[in-house]
C-alpha cells in the first residue's frame, strides 16, 4: 500500500532534482565548453549539494540508523569503491556513508546494467547463479557475482594516469526489512539500520596483471559471501564496536547541521521555483526550453557525461597540440 511517507521521500528528491538541474546545473552548461575543468568543479559540486537531501530525509524524517565499522576513509583519497548489491538502492544509501567522509562530491557511480533495469535482488541473483554455472564458480547466497572486467579496466586506466591511491571494499548489510526497489519506498518500506564494513586496500598492494586483479576481485566477494552469512546468521553487525579505525572527518554534530541546512535549503528551494514559474512567463520559457536541450542532448549524444568526455579529451588534445608546437 503507498504510504504518504514514500510519496513524500520520492518527491521531494524528484522536484528538487528536476529544479536543480533546470536552474542550478543548466546556466553553467556553456562553461563546460569553455573550461571544463571549472564546469566539473562547480558541478560537482552543485550535485553533492542535491545528494545531502536523500541523506536527511532517510535519518531524520524517517530514522534509519547508519553504522559504519572497518578501515574507513581518509578524506581526498582518490580510491575506487566496490561494494555488494543486496537491492537497487544501495547505491543511494552509500551516500550516508560517505557524506560522514566527506566523499559525496568525488563519488561517479558504475552500476552493472541489470541492477539498472532489472528489478529486485532475486532476478539478478539468478542471472549471477547462470553465470556462475557456466563459470564453474560457486554459487553465492548474499552476494552476486562480480563482473570483473569492468573493475580491472577502470583500475588499470587509472594506475595508468597515476589517478590511484586505493580500493575500498564495502559491504553493506541490513539487519531487519531491506527494501529492494522504489517501490518499496513508495510504500514506505524504510531500512531501520544499514550497516557498512570498510576494508581499504592501497593500490601498492594490488596485483599488476589483469588476471590476478580478477582473482583479487573475485576473493573479495567470496569473502564479503563469508561476511554477510556471519551478519545474517549471528548477532547481525560486523564489528561490536560499531565504529571504524579512522574515524569520520564530520562529528555527527556536524552531520546533524548539514543535514538540517539541506533539508531546509531544498524545501525552500523548491517552493521559490514553484512561486517563480507561477509568477513569470520568462521563467516557464527558461524551463520549457532547458527541459528540451536536455531531452534532446539525451538522445542525440546519450547524456551530458559523453559530451563532457569528448569535450575534455579535444581540450587536453588541443592543448598538448599547441604545447609541442611552442617547443
Amino acid at each position: 500500500m503507498v504510504s504518504w511517507k514514500g510519496i513524500y521521500f520520492l518527491l521531494a528528491l524528484f522536484l528538487a532534482s528536476f529544479f536543480g538541474s533546470i536552474f542550478m546545473l543548466s546556466p553553467f552548461l556553456p562553461l563546460m565548453f569553455v573550461s571544463p575543468a571549472w564546469y566539473r568543479w562547480i558541478t560537482d559540486r552543485i550535485v553533492a549539494t542535491w545528494l545531502t537531501l536523500p541523506v536527511a530525509l532517510l535519518e531524520m524524517v524517517f530514522g534509519a540508523k547508519v553504522v559504519i565499522t572497518g578501515d574507513g576513509f581518509i578524506p581526498g583519497e582518490r580510491s575506487v569503491i566496490i561494494m555488494n548489491h543486496r537491492t537497487r538502492m544501495d547505491w543511494m544509501f552509500l551516500w550516508n556513508c560517505l557524506l560522514r567522509y566527506s566523499y559525496l562530491r568525488l563519488e561517479k557511480i558504475c552500476l552493472k546494467s541489470s541492477l539498472k533495469s532489472v528489478p529486485g535482488f532475486a532476478n539478478t541473483k539468478a542471472r549471477s547463479n547462470e553465470f556462475a554455472e557456466k563459470n564453474g564458480l560457486q554459487k553465492y547466497k548474499y552476494v552476486l557475482h562480480p563482473r570483473t572486467t569492468g573493475f580491472t579496466f577502470v583500475v588499470e586506466r587509472l594506475r595508468e594516469g597515476n589517478n590511484l591511491d586505493a580500493i575500498h571494499d564495502i559491504t553493506v548489510a541490513y539487519p531487519q526489512n531491506i527494501p529492494q526497489t522504489e517501490k518499496h519506498l513508495l510504500n514506505g518500506n524504510f531500512p531501520k539500520e544499514i550497516h557498512f564494513h570498510v576494508h581499504r586496500y592501497p593500490v601498492q598492494t594490488l596485483p599488476t596483471s589483469r588476471e590476478e586483479l580478477q582473482l583479487w576481485c573475485q576473493k573479495r566477494w567470496e569473502e564479503k559471501e563469508e561476511r554477510l552469512q556471519l551478519f545474517y546468521e549471528g548477532e547481525k553487525y560486523f564489528d561490536v564496536t560499531g565504529r571504524s579505525i579512522i574515524p569520520p572527518c564530520k562529528s555527527e554534530l556536524r552531520v546533524l547541521v548539514v543535514k538540517c541546512i539541506s533539508l531546509l535549503y531544498w524545501t525552500l528551494f523548491t517552493l521559490a521555483m514553484f512561486v517563480l514559474l507561477y509568477l513569470y512567463s520568462f521563467v516557464r520559457w527558461y524551463c520549457v526550453t532547458a527541459v528540451v536541450i536536455f531531452v534532446v542532448q539525451q538522445k542525440i549524444f546519450g547524456g551530458l557525461e559523453i559530451i563532457e568526455v569528448a569535450r575534455h579529451r579535444y581540450f587536453n588534445k588541443r592543448q598538448n597540440g599547441y604545447g609541442r608546437k611552442t617547443e
